[in-house]
């Protein structure tokens, strides 16, 4: 509805419901005539309240106020989902020490801080972010997205605080649903340390 040509990956896809209501479909599956828009909520925001669904979906509907906050809402679910699917697959550590050398044995592919995680912590992390990018030229991301208590939650454990994901089919899912949710919120600047720049930012 921008009219820009993305990836399914990068877009939303929204349909009516049988009561007329706009719905997400996330997963790209629910049934019906369907409408794209980027997903970055600024764009849902301004299609809601144009209420240009209508007119994609050549139908008179009703646009829930809230449709944005509904979708991160639902991104937020199926994301803490996909890392609940990779902690089972043995494709998550947990706890700032195993992060830390996973980052630094190279097998981290991606590092998430709960929103509510201590400086300190982080510090250590980054360090070792730091000390990954500078050796090997290629950053390990950090994403902070969720509560430590979203994070326990969906990890099975307690007091998640740090988490780092492993390049396994499980774990590369999770991280590019958390790239997309980064995205959505305008977060996904995804400028990761490495040689040449000389330093690690967190996504934030």
């Amino acid at each position: 509805m921008t009219r820009e040509t993305r990836n399914p990956d990068e877009m939303i896809r929204f349909v009516a419901a049988p009561d007329g209501t706009i719905v997400p479909d996330l997963r790209h599956k629910l049934p019906g005539r369907g409408c794209w828009v980027v997903a970055e909520k600024p764009l849902v925001e301004k299609a809601a309240a144009r209420n240009i669904f209508a007119k994609a979906l050549k139908a008179p509907v009703v646009v829930p106020t809230d449709l944005a906050d509904m979708v991160d809402s639902l991104m937020v679910t199926s994301t803490l989902g996909t890392l609940g699917l990779a902690r089972k697959a043995g494709a998550v550590a947990l706890g700032a020490t195993k992060v830390e050398a996973a980052v630094r044995s190279g097998k981290a592919i991606a590092v998430v801080h709960a929103i509510d995680a201590s400086p300190d912590g982080i510090r250590k992390i980054l360090a070792a972010r730091n000390a990954v990018a500078h050796a090997s030229g290629h950053g390990v991301p950090a994403f902070r997205l969720f509560s430590e208590n979203e994070m326990s939650l969906a990890l099975g454990a307690t007091n998640v605080i740090h988490a780092a994901l492993f390049g396994q089919g499980a774990g590369e899912a999770a991280l590019k649903r958390m790239r997309m949710l980064a995205a959505y919120r305008g977060e996904v600047s995804d400028k990761l340390a490495s040689a040449a720049a000389g330093a690690a930012e967190d996504m934030e």
